[in-house]
C-alpha cells in the first residue's frame, strides 16, 4: 500500500503544481492577449456574427483551456501597440511577427506560424515577379512599421522604399493608381482584399518571403516564455496549429517548422 501512495501521490500533486504555474503566465487570473487588428491573419471579425476569429484566438482559447483560465482578447492597430501592451502588463501575451529591430522590450517564442509576403501593382506594370522589385528608381510602397517595410528596408538595394502611415487598403491602392508607387508591398490575404471592388491593379504571383508569427511575452520570466514555446510543440505535433490556420481560411499562411528563439 505505501508503494502504490509513493507512486500514485506524484499523479495527484500534477494539477496543483499546473495551478502555481498558472499566475506566471495570467497573474489577474484571466489570459489577457493582445493581436493586430488590422492583420487578418491573426484574425477578422466575422460579418454575420461581428465576432473575431482567426489563428490568435482559437490559439488564445486552448491555452487559456490548459491554464484552466478565462481569456480576452484586445484588437490593436499596430505590431508596437502589442509590444507596448505586453511590456506594459496591459496583456500577458501578445501575437506579434518577429523582427530583429522589435528585440528588446519583450520576449519572442519560436514562430507557429509563416505569413507570406508579395506585392500589389498596377495591372500594365512591367513588374511581373517579385525578382523585379528591386530594380532603380522603382519606388516601393509599405504601410510604416510593418514587417514587409523593416525587411525592404534591410535588402532592397536600387529600389526605394516609401512607408504610408495611412493604413487603409485605399490609401495602397489609390497611391498605387496615382503613380505615386511602383508597387505596394503586404501579406497575401491583405492585398486580395484591397484588390476588391478595384480595377486596374494585379497581385503578383510568387512571394517575398513568409514572416515569421510568433507569441511574446514579458521580459525577465524565461520559465513562461519556456512554457509558451512548449504549447507551440505540442500543437504543431498534435494538428491543432494546422487546423486552426486552415480554418481561419486567410491564404497565404503556413505552419512555422520547429525553431527556437
Amino acid at each position: 500500500m505505501r508503494l502504490l501512495l509513493l507512486c500514485v501521490l506524484p499523479l495527484l500533486l500534477m494539477p496543483a503544481l499546473e495551478a502555481t504555474a498558472q499566475p506566471a503566465v495570467a497573474p489577474t487570473g484571466t489570459l489577457r492577449a493582445a493581436y493586430l487588428s488590422s492583420n487578418p491573419a491573426q484574425a477578422v471579425k466575422d460579418p454575420q456574427t461581428g465576432m473575431i476569429r482567426g489563428t490568435a484566438v482559437d490559439l488564445t482559447r486552448e491555452l487559456g483551456r490548459r491554464l484552466g483560465v478565462e481569456v480576452t482578447l484586445t484588437g490593436v492597430q499596430s505590431p508596437q501597440n502589442v509590444i507596448d501592451a505586453v511590456r506594459n502588463g496591459q496583456a500577458d501575451i501578445g501575437f506579434v511577427a518577429y523582427n530583429p529591430e522589435r528585440a528588446g522590450p519583450v520576449q519572442f517564442s519560436q514562430a507557429y506560424m509563416l505569413v507570406q509576403q508579395t506585392f500589389l501593382v498596377r495591372g500594365d506594370s512591367p513588374i511581373r515577379s517579385v525578382a523585379d522589385i528591386d530594380r532603380p528608381k522603382q519606388r516601393i510602397g509599405a504601410a510604416k512599421g510593418d514587417s514587409v517595410a523593416l525587411y525592404l528596408a534591410r535588402n532592397l538595394k536600387q529600389a526605394v522604399v516609401v512607408e504610408i502611415t495611412e493604413s487603409s487598403p485605399d490609401a495602397a491602392t489609390q497611391t498605387l493608381l496615382a503613380g505615386k508607387l511602383d508597387a505596394f508591398g503586404a501579406n497575401r490575404q491583405r492585398l486580395t482584399d484591397a484588390m476588391r471592388g478595384t480595377s486596374g491593379l494585379r497581385l503578383l504571383p510568387d512571394d517575398l518571403y513568409g514572416v515569421e508569427q510568433t507569441i511574446i511575452v514579458p521580459n525577465g520570466n524565461p520559465e513562461v516564455l519556456k512554457g509558451v514555446n512548449q504549447f507551440i510543440d505540442d500543437i504543431r505535433r498534435s494538428g491543432f496549429l494546422r487546423t486552426a490556420i486552415e480554418r481561419s481560411g486567410v491564404v497565404g499562411l503556413g505552419v512555422a517548422p520547429p525553431t527556437s528563439k
